[in-house]
């Protein structure tokens, strides 16, 4: 089969799962999204006893819905979030916790990131990158909803700054045994759900 196919059979069968299942969540419908699910704060906070966020100074995290209590997180334990701008349209903005005196809830929202935090194209190097996804695989395989900004954003901060390691939350129904894959597609490198860490497979 194609795999750009491949990738749109999967996407609606994640979308239609997660919906039929009652486990998706605002915003609604899941249908075209990165779906935000019940559960995502629970795995926002399994993030937390990864070394690799412990030892993190500078989080990097998309700004999808189901990623926003890994945001808040970030700026709660004092941490410097640097987020995409959704479609990258305005690049990416910087939120130094010291500036949000203690609305962490509000600025790790796109509206609030706008708020208290600061557009740029030049931001220090991440520790660790965060990201969103429709299905995912435990080789690491990862699929987004379709437009490539996830790859892109991944492909940049990389390119920018060398190898980080690469987590993604996703619900339970999101973890798939093999996600279809191309050569420019990025992997991730951890899979935290409400329940479980997955390592990828080396």
């Amino acid at each position: 089969m194609d795999v750009k196919v491949a990738k749109k059979l999967l996407r609606e069968r994640i979308w239609r799962d997660l919906t039929e299942r009652k486990v998706a969540t605002f915003p609604l419908p899941v249908f075209g999204r990165v779906p935000n699910f019940i559960g995502s704060e629970d795995a926002a906070n399994r993030v937390r006893q990864l070394d690799e966020w412990r030892k993190a100074k500078v989080v990097f995290a998309n700004p999808d819905a189901a990623q926003r209590k890994v945001r808040e997180n970030a700026l709660k334990e004092d941490k410097i979030l640097v987020m995409a701008s959704p479609r990258l349209k305005h690049g990416f903005i910087v939120v130094n916790p010291k500036t949000v005196r203690g609305e962490n809830r509000q600025a790790s929202t796109i509206a609030g990131a706008f708020r208290f935090g600061k557009e740029t194209t030049d931001f220090p190097k991440p520790d660790l990158i965060v990201t969103s996804c429709v299905a995912v695989d435990g080789k690491g395989h990862r699929l987004g909803k379709g437009h490539g900004y996830g790859d892109i954003e991944i492909r940049m901060v990389k390119e920018k700054f060398g190898k980080i390691p690469v987590v993604t939350t996703a619900h339970d129904l999101q973890v798939v045994a093999d996600v279809p894959f191309d050569s420019h597609d990025e992997d991730v490198d951890v899979i935290v759900t409400p329940t479980r860490i997955i390592r990828v497979e080396s």
